[in-house]
């Protein structure tokens, strides 16, 4: 990975603690423990929430809209 997308994912997770928190410990129980099936389906909601808002708010990836092309006759 390049250092500046590391580097903005770190600071992401420091701007918020608590989200960034929530995302650390949700991931760990999950990866390191074996919850009860609702608890763990739940959290892996939670993290799945959690994935989509980072992933917005730090669109790591640039992508640009497709140029318009002209109508076909």
């Amino acid at each position: 990975m390049n250092k500046e997308i590391i580097s903005k994912i770190i600071s992401a997770l420091i701007d918020q603690p608590v989200l960034g928190s929530i995302f650390i410990a949700d991931f760990a129980v999950l990866a390191f423990h074996k919850p009860p099936f609702l608890f763990s389906v739940v959290m892996l909601a939670g993290l799945g929430a959690l994935c989509m808002y980072y992933g917005q708010k730090l669109a790591l990836f640039n992508l640009s809209q497709a140029e318009q092309t002209e109508k076909a006759d």
